[in-house]
């Protein structure tokens, strides 16, 4: 027996849609350019690649409320105005030839550009059309952090205006690729049980998620250096992207910098402040936008609440891989708003099967149960009879309170124990704890593994195998390698 694969990635607890498009609407960069794509007008002039000429950009940095006289400011402003374009929040019409005037008293021609039909959308759309123009401007914020430095880019240039890709060592989707890698670690350090929650992760950590191999024991100083690059160049990178509303940051701190040539050279001391070294922690909206970009690449990444209209075999089957605390919550979000005792027979009978995944759902059908109330006592007595659910029924109806229980058979009670530690070890594989709960389960079975390996279970020979090399008891574990051999013969 082998487990299932599980979902490749745990599930996210998501704000609700207008808690995210409001955090859209207030995010730095895009309301910039949302006040910008109502500024503009017939009188907005542009030139070729829909860029604000000089004097109208002048006027954009006033309007924005940018200092003047911060040469960064017309940066600023020039961004702003590529994301109020490339969302549809403005509609461009380019000249169509760039004249600059050749002393004949020509005029220069420009474009123009006027509001777009996608801006009504951020005041009277839904949450959903916010989010998705934001959604929009994500990636042309994304698309410009993957462009080296322009001076880089500049010096690269060969004399035809073309870009020599191989001096500048640049490569395009290598570096959209490394930076969609570095918010998908992001992501997961984020949402695994344990993991960063809410809480920011070290630019170090994050730097190494993606240069240092998985299996290495220390770096060596040439992977070091790699670290060393890739912070620097991620510094620079979510500096652009906090603007947007992706991140919160904290960039590295200069005086690093000039403490050392290079940061590889440095070493973190136990006692030093690792945020020096750089913070990055997703924002809900953040978590948003990086996990619709991983929906788009078609990797699979859960929501909580995302079954809620879903039935209970679907419930069942995606809550079996979540965490416990992940997969309570889901299910309650299912129950809440059915009438309990329909819902209540959905789930054990989702429950049922001889397939891998089944005793884990039934664990899961378990624990959708528990916090029921005595309104489901007839959907839970109705399967007592049941071969494959009748243990779960009785230990329910126990917890319950519930009198006029039958006392189970012994073969109902060796086949519960075969599929509760074949679920145990489906949902977190040999734990510690395993050993302790197969010792609950056999020590008052005098005769247990020599009627265990009849038991009609599907997993009856892997959970025998498991328990030969975890039991406690060296004699147990004895008899329960004998037990599986049995089984083995009996059903190959």
């Amino acid at each position: 027996m082998s487990a299932e694969p599980h979902p490749s990635l745990p599930p996210v607890r998501l704000h609700s849609d207008a808690e995210l498009a409001r955090d859209a609407l207030v995010a730095p960069l895009f309301a910039r350019a949302v006040r910008l794509a109502r500024w503009a007008g017939p009188d907005t002039r542009v030139d070729v690649g829909g860029e604000l000429v000089p004097q109208q950009l002048a006027e954009a940095v006033a309007l924005l409320g940018l200092d003047a006289a911060d040469e960064d400011s017309p940066g600023h402003a020039a961004q702003a105005w590529r994301v109020a374009v490339d969302t549809g929040l403005v509609d461009v019409t380019e000249p169509e030839e760039d004249v600059e005037g050749g002393g004949d008293g020509a005029e220069p021609e420009y474009g123009t550009a006027v509001p777009g039909e996608d801006l009504a959308l951020v005041s009277g759309g839904a949450p959903g059309d916010v989010l998705d123009l934001w959604l929009a401007a994500l990636d042309a914020v994304l698309a410009d952090a993957a462009v080296p430095d322009l001076d880089d880019l500049v010096d690269a240039m060969d004399a035809g205006g073309e870009i020599d890709f191989d001096r500048l060592d640049w490569n395009p989707q290598r570096e959209a690729d490394f930076l969609d890698g570095v918010l998908a670690n992001l992501y997961l350090l984020t949402v695994t049980e344990g993991g960063a929650g809410d809480g920011p992760v070290p630019l170090p950590v994050l730097a190494a998620s993606m240069i240092v191999p998985d299996d290495m024991g220390d770096p060596t100083d040439a992977v070091l250096e790699q670290v060393s690059d890739a912070m620097m160049r991620l510094d620079d990178q979510f500096r652009q992207l906090e603007p947007i509303g992706l991140v919160e940051f904290r960039p590295v701190d200069e005086e690093l910098m000039t403490e050392a040539d290079d940061l590889s050279d440095t070493v973190i001391e136990d006692d030093e402040d690792v945020s020096r070294y750089g913070m990055v922690r997703l924002t809900p909206l953040g978590l948003y936008g990086v996990r619709a970009r991983m929906l788009e690449a078609g990797v699979e990444a859960p929501a909580l609440g995302e079954l809620a209209d879903k039935g209970a075999d679907a419930l069942l089957d995606a809550v079996s891989f979540y965490s416990e605390d992940a997969a309570q919550a889901e299910i309650e979000q299912w129950l809440a708003g059915r009438e309990l005792p329909a819902a209540v027979a959905e789930l054990l009978a989702a429950a049922r099967g001889a397939d891998e995944a089944a005793p884990l759902r039934r664990l899961r059908c378990q624990q959708a149960l528990t916090p029921a109330g005595r309104e489901a006592e007839p959907a839970v007595r109705a399967v007592l009879d049941d071969p494959e659910l009748g243990g779960l029924a009785r230990v329910w109806l126990a917890e319950h309170g519930v009198g006029d229980v039958p006392a189970p058979d012994p073969e109902m009670v060796l086949w519960l124990t075969v599929d509760t530690i074949a679920a145990q070890l489906a949902a977190d594989g040999e734990t510690e704890e395993l050993p302790l709960l197969m010792r609950t389960l056999t020590e008052h079975h005098n005769e247990f593994f020599e009627q265990v390996w009849r038991v009609e279970h599907p997993a009856t020979a892997y959970v025998l195998e498991a328990m030969g090399r975890l039991h406690p008891d060296k004699k147990s574990s004895k008899e329960a390698r004998k037990a599986a051999f049995k089984a083995r013969s009996r059903r190959p």
